[in-house]
């Protein structure tokens, strides 16, 4: 197992090289792909064809970078990123670069950890415990500033335009005007990074199936020390941006100190 695990990821990047090169121009910024093509450039490179041929996909839009001959073929200030384009279809589009990781500068809120003894006893640090992590302490209502209810769990829906698209967990949301919200959430433990891709998805699921709402897509990303990472996205054009990111680290309750309280009074609310 340890040696396919090391064999896979040089197994990917020639498949996906293979099918980016077959069509790719010079100054092109879009090609569209099918997942038969992946089989028949393994085929044609003589290497296993992937027992599942969707994670060689997600591989390179959540995992790993694509390959250096892919990335170096981007036009200036733009990256590729691989977007879903209908039913076993997708797409390398060239996008302006959105790094989506926690900035290490910004300051940490210390919360008092309202997660049950013996779910803490358990949780590992996957997305599952990240989720349960963000319920248990109302993080998402803490961070948007509205009262938020879990409506499902891995939502798995079909999106005209792109086919089967995958939200985490969807919360819907009330303020104190009534306004109704939909807040799609991604969440990433482990190595798994944040992809504008899922960010984009989201805010296509919520225009979708849920027309009439506010749209307030977020994700959350553990980081060294258990600290929960939040942020919160907006679509500028065709782009997405980040509008909001904050950070909590969840402690037991005595050690939320009367200085921090005084420290996060003057802080502002936006």
């Amino acid at each position: 197992m340890n040696r396919e695990q090391k064999r896979s990821p040089n197994r990917y990047e020639r498949i996906i090289e293979t099918i980016f090169n077959r069509r790719y121009v010079e100054g092109g910024e879009g090609i569209e792909f099918s997942r038969d093509e992946l089989a028949e450039a393994a085929h044609e490179l003589g290497v296993p064809l992937p027992k599942n041929l969707g994670d060689l996909v997600y591989s390179f839009r959540y995992r790993t970078p694509l390959p250096e001959s892919v990335r170096e073929k981007a036009p200036p200030g733009k990256v590729w990123i691989i977007r879903p384009a209908g039913p076993s279809r997708y797409r390398f589009v060239a996008v302006r670069e959105l790094v989506l990781a926690p900035n290490p500068a910004y300051a940490e809120t210390r919360l008092p950890d309202a997660t049950p003894g013996v779910i803490a006893t358990y949780a590992l640090t996957d997305e599952q415990a990240l989720l349960a992590r963000l319920r248990y302490n109302r993080l998402v209502d803490i961070f948007t500033g509205v009262t938020c209810y879990s409506l499902q769990s891995h939502l798995r829906t079909s999106v005209p335009g792109l086919g089967q698209v995958e939200t985490d967990e969807i919360y819907i949301g009330l303020d104190r005007r009534g306004a109704h919200y939909v807040i799609p959430v991604q969440a990433k433990g482990g190595n798994d990074r944040l992809s504008v891709v899922q960010i984009e998805q989201d805010f296509a699921l919520c225009a979708a199936k849920f027309p009439n709402l506010i749209a307030r897509p977020i994700a959350a990303q553990f980081m060294a020390g258990d600290v929960i990472a939040l942020f919160e996205f907006e679509m500028v054009g065709e782009e997405v941006r980040v509008v909001a990111e904050r950070h909590y680290r969840l402690t037991p309750p005595g050690e939320v100190t009367p200085d921090d309280l005084q420290a996060y009074a003057s802080r502002p609310l936006s």
